[in-house]
């Protein structure tokens, strides 16, 4: 500014001084036309210097403004001496605070680049609207949660997810509502609201509670197991020994005497039986003792083809007996989990045996094992039959403790199977459909 004010100077002090020395020269000659007509074109070309001078500035002012306003931050100002050191200076000074802003767009940009991305690969679901139903914002954990592939209003929920579009219309900032999906995938629902720009906004949170509702369900039997547990044993360990005693006496009473026979044949036979039933009832609470002393998992990274090749290579005979033919496809090859190696390979013992019992007239059983990585970079195993299917009534209850539908099961298996998978932070599925198969899906 103080070059400009410099130049404007003295171009002023310039147009004074022409009209002075015309002025003189025009009191001094006889011929005032001519010296009119110099005065004028001289007076009329420093004006026109002046004002060339002045809007030129005011000009490149208000690109650079109109710059800012709209944001565009590309335009560059010259930097050559065109109109002097005055607008060289003022052409660096636009471009330096262009490059400020450009920097400023830049660093912002990234920054919602990062939360965008952040947003977009968290687990929990994200859904944010206006007072409208406007949806400004939703993850694909969202979209995966309620089985969509966009959302624009939230009206559009209300064929699909009636209950939730119920919720979300309706949620108190604080308030944590369950909502069980049409899958049955159960989601915990919390919202709070905030004004941006003036227009209040809704962000609500999904959140799969799927794991830790398991994880109460199988507390609360293991609870109840061990006070079944102790409360059997303390019936039962007298009662086998009073039967043990008693089987004494009546032996020594007939090595004694030899008198009614049938009577005490009878009384043995009814010991005998007694003492059969209570020892059955003692085999099968310590059956069940695992389920509650379950030891912790040794995690360690395991190799899944190799997991799963020792797992065929045990069971190979079972197969072969049972005509079942396996099937083992491993994505990526060289997929590893960190994991207790043991205990899932028990986990997948169980489900191959089960699998195997769940053929009846088909006239090619097979078994696949299937092994990839998820959307969110977790490990999946699936054991999948084409055998039976499970009823739906039985499929609900198949991973409570002791309910099985197999004549010789214990009913224990599957629920065990899903506590290992809930101590190494997973979960075990099922899915079946009556007459088309069942997968069991190990997600680690």
């Amino acid at each position: 500014m103080r070059h400009f004010s410099i130049g404007i100077i003295w171009r002023v002090s310039l147009l004074i001084l022409c009209g002075m020395g015309l002025g003189y020269l025009a009191v001094q000659t006889p011929q005032p036309l001519l010296l009119i007509t110099l005065l004028s074109l001289v007076t009329i070309q420093v004006g026109h210097s002046i004002y060339l001078y002045v809007t030129s500035f005011n000009r490149k002012f208000v690109h650079f403004l109109e710059s800012v306003r709209y944001s565009d931050f590309a335009i560059k100002f010259r930097s050559d001496n065109e109109m002097g050191p005055t607008f060289k200076e003022l052409n660096q000074q636009f471009n330096e605070v262009l490059g400020a802003f450009r920097q400023a767009r830049a660093e912002k940009e990234t920054n919602l680049q990062y939360l965008n991305a952040i947003v977009q690969h968290i687990g929990t679901g994200l859904i944010s609207f206006d007072a409208h139903g406007q949806v400004s914002l939703i993850n694909n954990a969202a979209l995966r949660m309620l089985g969509i592939y966009r959302l624009r209003q939230l009206i559009e929920l209300r064929d699909t997810h009636p209950r939730l579009y119920e919720l979300l219309s309706n949620l108190e900032t604080g308030v944590r509502e369950l909502y069980n999906t049409p899958n049955d995938q159960p989601l915990a629902v919390q919202g709070t609201s905030m004004q941006l720009q003036g227009t209040w906004v809704r962000i609500v949170a999904l959140q799969n509670i799927r794991t830790e509702l398991n994880q109460k369900e199988v507390e609360a039997w293991q609870n109840l197991t061990r006070v079944l547990r102790h409360e059997i044993m303390n019936s039962m360990t007298p009662i086998l020994s009073l039967v043990g005693t008693m089987r004494l006496i009546v032996n020594e009473d007939i090595e004694k005497s030899t008198t009614d026979q049938e009577a005490v044949g009878d009384l043995k036979e009814a010991l005998q039986t007694l003492e059969k039933r209570s020892q059955g009832m003692m085999q099968f609470v310590n059956a069940y003792r695992d389920f509650t002393t379950l030891p912790k998992p040794n995690l360690a990274q395991v190799e899944v083809r190799e997991l799963i090749r020792d797992v065929v290579q045990l069971l190979q005979v079972n197969l072969s007996t049972a005509g079942v033919q396996c099937q083992v496809e491993v994505t990526p090859e060289n997929l590893s989990v960190r994991a207790d190696c043991d205990q899932i390979q028990q986990v997948l013992i169980n489900l191959i045996k089960n699998a195997l019992e769940a053929f009846s007239t088909q006239p090619a059983p097979l078994i696949k094992l299937n092994a990839y990585t998820s959307e969110n970079q977790s490990a999946v195993i699936e054991v999948i039959d084409n055998g039976d299917g499970i009823e739906p009534e039985a499929l609900e209850k198949i991973f409570i403790p002791f309910y099985t539908t197999k004549k010789t099961g214990s009913g224990i298996g599957l629920s065990l199977s899903r506590q290992i998978l809930q101590q190494h932070g997973g979960q075990l599925t099922a899915h079946s459909q009556v007459g088309q198969g069942t997968v069991f899906s190990l997600v680690i």
